[in-house]
């Protein structure tokens, strides 16, 4: 996959068919739009993903910048569904105030050559968020691509959206999260030392330090699978700051990958919480974790799949 990025001079070279959105999460709407780019590729276009960076809502100041997925996993997840051509588009105070007409032109039309283009009803762009769909369907005959507007889609009765899969993740429910998505709700990042105590206690385990502004949810211990080197391990992960052995605010992610055997300092790991197990606690020794550790991995191997 090509990635362009930290340029307003995109000139692709060859005729595409793009969606363009914020991508927050990747949920099933958001695969919708996907799959229409994706299915064009037998037309000989490229499948072309557009979004900004740094995303809108965080540019504006109505977000603090907590992300579903951040920028590397939005590379992987979109590499991995065949995604051709990824835009990160950067959004600053000159590109916010290109007038809509000029953006659809000059950007869409011109320098991506966008042949088909698929986007949500309610997306805005250019100066004032005054761009939307009906623009583009009414500017689609000039500029040359068939333009389609992907109705929301519904899950239970309720629209899919970031912002309730975000709501989902931060109440814990991984259940629900993985519907929305259309898989687990994942957590990538190198693997870090961590103080070794898993392996003194007979447990060891990998660390993934998250992105800045990955959303985590509560902290707790989860059931989970974990993707390292290709192959995929069941695993059970605990989200949080590790209470009983430090002391710090840095929240991270440390899972247990049953069946493995190895050492994945400074690799990339991938981990997918499946459920919420329990909460994350302080410990009154080294020892009364470790008696926690053998429950919670012996009820892990009974439920993770």
């Amino acid at each position: 996959m090509e990635i362009i990025t930290n340029t307003t001079d995109l000139c692709l070279p060859v005729e595409t068919a793009a969606a363009i959105g914020k991508f927050d999460g990747i949920h099933i709407g958001h695969r919708r739009l996907l799959e229409e780019i994706l299915s064009r590729r037998t037309q000989g276009l490229a499948a072309c993903v557009f979004t900004f960076d740094p995303p809108p809502a965080y540019f504006f100041g109505h977000s603090d910048g907590k992300e579903l997925t951040d920028k590397m996993e939005k590379r992987l997840l979109f590499e991995r569904m065949g995604v051709d051509i990824l835009i990160e588009f950067p959004l600053n105070r000159e590109t916010a105030a290109t007038p809509p007409v000029t953006f659809a032109r000059e950007i869409l039309g011109r320098q991506m050559k966008a042949r088909f283009l698929a986007a949500g009803g309610d997306l805005s762009f250019g100066a004032g968020g005054a761009g939307n769909a009906e623009l583009l369907r009414r500017l689609s005959p000039e500029l040359g691509f068939e333009f389609m507007a992907i109705d929301k889609v519904c899950l239970d009765g309720r629209e899919v959206s970031s912002t309730y899969v975000r709501n989902r993740v931060e109440k814990g429910d991984m259940e629900s999260v993985r519907r929305l998505l259309g898989m687990p709700y994942m957590i990538a990042g190198k693997v870090v030392r961590g103080k070794q105590l898993g392996h003194r206690i007979g447990f060891p385990t990998i660390n993934i330090q998250p992105g800045e502004n990955k959303l985590l949810p509560p902290r707790g211990v989860y059931f989970s699978r974990a993707h390292v080197r290709g192959k995929w391990y069941r695993a059970i992960s605990n989200v949080g700051c590790k209470p009983t052995v430090a002391y710090g605010e840095v929240m991270g992610v440390e899972s247990y990958l049953y069946d493995f055997e190895g050492d994945l300092y400074g690799e990339q790991a991938e981990v997918y919480l499946s459920s919420f197990h329990r909460p994350e606690k302080r410990f009154e020794s080294v020892e009364a974790l470790g008696d926690q550790l053998r429950l919670d991995i012996a009820a892990g191997a009974a439920v993770v799949p």
